[in-house]
């Protein structure tokens, strides 16, 4: 990802971001940043006036995409049920694409505790929790799942499926790619939803 095209400033995150996912997030520092860029920490602070700085930017990155891909599906046509499908699907191929970026969901907890992101990563959450729940509650409105749960608890089901898979991808080596693992999940789990009680 360190292409001669990306500035600087974006290589950098983006290192921040690889430091976070190889190491955690205690081991994101200038040290280490600086080390990762192969320059100086007095350098680094040219472009970030500290860790938190860059910190706010990874977040900004992330939250970026998230914003941009529930923009995509509000404003398609059709069902509800697909609607979450094709969601969890670009998400699943952004992460396939991007690994790194995907230990972000992993780091919540932590971040929330960070009074320079808790707000941005708690409206992530918040906004991301909200647009799953919106259109499970559609999907039942529209007899398109049986409500045998409410749209909350298969959000949650849904967010915890994916965090899940997040997880076992950083401790087991796996043959098929997160999105074909993720995406079979999903599709049995929505198939039950649909069938008949």
């Amino acid at each position: 990802m360190v292409d001669s095209f990306i500035s600087r400033k974006d290589r950098i995150i983006s290192s921040a971001i690889e430091i976070i996912s190889d190491s955690g997030l205690s081991a994101l520092t200038t040290k280490n940043l600086a080390i990762k860029e192969n320059m100086s920490e007095a350098l680094l602070y040219k472009y970030f006036g500290g860790i938190n700085e860059v910190l706010i930017e990874v977040v900004d990155y992330y939250t970026r995409f998230d914003k941009q891909i529930r923009h995509t599906f509000m404003s398609r046509e059709g069902a509800n049920i697909q609607k979450l499908r094709d969601y969890m699907d670009a998400y699943a191929t952004y992460y396939d694409n991007y690994y790194s970026i995907s230990t972000l969901m992993l780091q919540y907890e932590e971040l929330l505790h960070n009074i320079d992101v808790r707000e941005k990563i708690a409206w992530c959450i918040t906004e991301r929790q909200n647009f799953i729940t919106d259109l499970f509650k559609s999907a039942i409105e529209d007899n398109e799942i049986i409500d045998v749960f409410t749209p909350d608890e298969l959000a949650n089901n849904v967010t915890g499926v994916l965090m899940s898979h997040i997880l076992s991808r950083r401790i087991v080596y796996h043959k098929k790619t997160f999105r074909q693992e993720l995406m079979s999940n999903i599709d049995k789990w929505f198939d039950l939803l649909k069938k008949d009680i």
